[in-house]
């Protein structure tokens, strides 16, 4: 690893090449500034990445000759490309993200990351997200990094020697953080309805944001639950303190918290640090299938944008706007459904900011399906539960009309109903 400034680092780039940005908040942000400021002299750059924390300023739709984003999970601060025409979306499922790196799909030029300094043996870590950033790293012509002593050292798979870098660049920057904000009412019954679902021993797998923490704070009547996650954030952490979230009970990997990558506070980071007992590991395992069910009672805990009386999912667009990712939804919607007990399940209020009836007769058009009817379970609302599961086209309908909101209940089933699709 040659240790040379930012500017220079970013030398390596090459017009109409692919570059990897590290994911979450291990976005390295003096490297995508510096990538950013050769801009006049780039053409046909493929900037390529998941959801990025921080600044994206090769996102600039006055850069879009010199820079093209290429999102596999779109973040607020690189949606506005799509519609600008300087970003495109790659949809694919998390668990699949590694394998369109190291199967040459998306041949990776120079891979932008951020590291911990090398230890005495020479080892980086890849901190908080390990995810498919180490299959990047693993296939990229070139690795450049911004080395910086406030990463944590996690323990799994993110583990890299200096002589895989090609060029490092020292920084002392804090971590990227993200505060989540406190639930709301309405987020409050979703979580004690979705709480009511699960178990001692289950195996949690949720996101981040008010319903998952409203969720984590309904759980400390419970014992001996577990962690296998693609991410997780600060809503574990008083559970993990107060012997709730243990993991003995676990298949894979009893006692350690298995996730991809991680999303919070300075606190999270500093747990995370060190610990034996998180391990961050290659998405393309953590997200298996396989894996994933061989745990019992996987609760899997995902969101949603809209949902049909059918019970169709829709969870990365708008009508045609698109808006997130598949991400792993459907990666732990279909391992929690084959795990031994386990409950897939999709929670949303019942209607947007707007007013809008989020428990729909159709979905808008040109909305994507990310999880399909034949494998949703469990739809969760501050209205109520409906499974799904084994029901008839009717039943659904009835089930989920049930638990949107009353104002748009009556005509919710009457508009579907009236269509006589089905």
């Amino acid at each position: 690893m040659k240790i040379v400034s930012a500017s220079e680092a970013v030398e390596v780039i090459k017009s109409n090449k692919r570059v990897f940005v590290h994911s979450v908040a291990m976005a390295p942000q003096q490297l995508v500034k510096a990538m950013a400021a050769r801009a006049p002299g780039l053409r046909g750059v493929e900037v390529c990445h998941l959801h990025t924390e921080g600044e994206a300023p090769y996102a600039d739709p006055a850069l879009k000759d010199s820079f093209h984003v290429n999102s596999l999970f779109i973040g607020a601060n690189v949606r506005h490309t799509i519609k600008a025409g300087n970003g495109s979306y790659t949809p694919v499922f998390l668990s699949e993200v590694p394998f369109l790196f190291r199967g040459n799909i998306l041949p990776v030029d120079v891979a932008l990351i951020q590291v911990s300094p090398p230890d005495k043996h020479g080892y980086c870590s890849l901190g908080s997200s390990v995810d498919a950033t180490l299959a990047a790293v693993q296939q990229a012509r070139s690795v450049v990094a911004q080395v910086n002593p406030n990463v944590p050292r996690s323990h799994g798979d993110g583990i890299i020697h200096h002589t895989e870098i090609n060029f490092g660049v020292e920084v002392n920057d804090a971590m990227l953080t993200h505060e989540i904000r406190q639930p709301d009412e309405t987020e409050q019954k979703i979580g004690r309805n979705v709480a009511s679902l699960i178990e001692d021993g289950s195996t949690l797998q949720m996101g981040i944001g008010a319903i998952p923490n409203a969720v984590l704070g309904e759980l400390e009547h419970l014992k001996d639950l577990g962690i296998h996650t693609e991410m997780f954030s600060d809503g574990i952490l008083p559970l993990v303190e107060k012997g709730v979230i243990n993991g003995i009970r676990k298949k894979v990997q009893p006692g350690n918290i298995i996730a991809g990558f991680a999303l919070g506070s300075q606190k999270l980071y500093d747990f995370i640090d060190d610990n034996p007992v998180v391990n961050l590991c290659d998405i393309e395992w953590v997200n298996d299938t396989k894996v994933i069910r061989k745990n019992p009672k996987v609760v899997s805990i995902n969101s949603a944008i809209e949902v049909d009386l059918t019970g169709q999912v829709c969870a990365d667009s708008i009508g045609t706007r698109m808006y997130s990712g598949v991400g792993g939804q459907m990666d732990f919607i279909r391992g929690a459904s084959l795990s031994e007990g386990g409950k897939p399940i999709i929670a949303l209020p019942s209607v947007t900011r707007r007013g809008e009836s989020r428990i729909v007769p159709f979905l808008k058009k040109g909305a994507g399906v990310v999880t399909t009817r034949a494998h949703v379970h469990y739809i969760v609302t501050e209205y109520g539960i409906a499974d799904l599961y084994g029901k008839s086209i009717e039943q659904r309908a009835k089930a989920l009309a049930s638990i949107a909101h009353p104002e748009h209940r009556e005509r919710v089933y009457h508009e579907f109903t009236k269509a006589k699709q089905y």
